[in-house]
């Protein structure tokens, strides 16, 4: 069977790596065109086109598909590709591009996207990050078959991953993708076979993840501990949840809600720090203590608090943020 895949990101070349090593034939891959980075914003190569290029597969890099949009000959370059490929399916996870109704129309099977999360909760481009953000107590791979809609195809596998309180942004993509990468082969054998089974999605329970925002990673100390703690590791690795400390960027990567609020009226404003040690550094918030245990400032490394506090004092009464709290 003949596999078109469309991704991007290191979620998209783990199921690229899988396909490839179950032995499937790829005769095109689709990826978005190259992005500055780094220090000297040089061009780079997406995870995807990196995976291509060593296994010798044919590539396209488009700026947009739509054959009526700002890029009309990258589309009708991209859409001879393609009619040349004559994929029997097409995977699709985390390619970053709409497909229009010829591209879905195209592979004989239709295509398949890797979406990370339980459909329908969490549609959308940020499903990982806002899992963590609402303290889901679980996430997941569903395997769909796309429709002209966003994330609205129905469902062909499903599998659930449960969420632990230590999870990141980070280390629950990497579970998810090598879930995603495992399930996609279970859909591909499948489709192959006629023994895929289609069901809608329930209309009960739709939720979007819209794209994070980087002035959503600036922590307004006004909320509650544990909606912070949320976001610091739904931010994690990126934009990542900071902070202003004396006019300065002040990233926090680590942090927990004490287990038990204080009761009565509080007695500081949100924002100031408590107590700084080698446990960490405690934090007012709105409604209960935050316990800041990953720090870095700007320019400089991620740091537990005892290091980080034996460079840089941090006294108490300190007032993190910028005014009303914010930051």
């Amino acid at each position: 069977m003949r596999v078109l895949f469309a991704g991007t990101p290191e979620f998209a070349a783990l199921a690229l790596r899988a396909v490839l090593a179950a032995g499937y034939e790829v005769p095109l891959v689709l990826t978005q065109p190259d992005r500055p980075a780094g220090r000297g914003l040089k061009p780079q190569a997406s995870a995807v086109k990196q995976v291509a290029l060593a296994h010798g597969l044919a590539l396209a890099q488009p700026r947009s598909l739509r054959l009526d949009g700002k890029y009309p000959d990258d589309a009708a370059q991209a859409r001879s590709a393609m009619q040349q490929a004559a994929a029997d399916v097409a995977v699709v996870a985390a390619y970053g591009l709409l497909l229009p109704p010829w591209v879905l129309a195209l592979p004989r099977l239709g295509c398949l996207n890797i979406h990370a999360s339980l459909l329908p909760r969490w549609r959308g481009a940020a499903p990982i990050q806002r899992a963590l953000e609402a303290g889901d107590a679980e996430s997941g791979i569903t395997i769909m078959q796309m429709d002209a809609g966003l994330d609205t195809g129905p469902m062909l596998l499903r599998q659930a991953l449960p969420i632990t309180a230590h999870d990141t942004a980070a280390s629950l993509h990497d579970r998810l993708a090598q879930l995603g990468a495992q399930l996609v082969l279970q859909a591909l054998q499948q489709a192959e076979a006629g023994r895929l089974q289609p069901q809608p999605q329930p209309e009960v329970g739709v939720s979007y993840a819209h794209k994070i925002d980087k002035a959503e990673a600036l922590i307004d100390w006004r909320h509650e501990a544990a909606q912070i703690a949320r976001r610091v590791r739904a931010f994690d690795p990126a934009p990542g949840a900071s902070t202003l400390l004396g006019g300065a960027t002040l990233k926090v990567w680590g942090a927990h809600a004490l287990p038990t609020a204080p009761t009565g009226p509080q007695a500081a404003a949100p924002g100031t720090v408590l107590a700084a040690d080698a446990s960490g550094v405690q934090v007012q918030t709105g409604a209960g203590v935050l316990v800041l245990t990953e720090l870095q400032r700007a320019g400089g490394k991620r740091l537990a608090a005892a290091p980080f506090l034996a460079g840089h004092a941090l006294a108490v009464g300190t007032v993190l943020g910028g005014a009303g709290g914010a930051g």
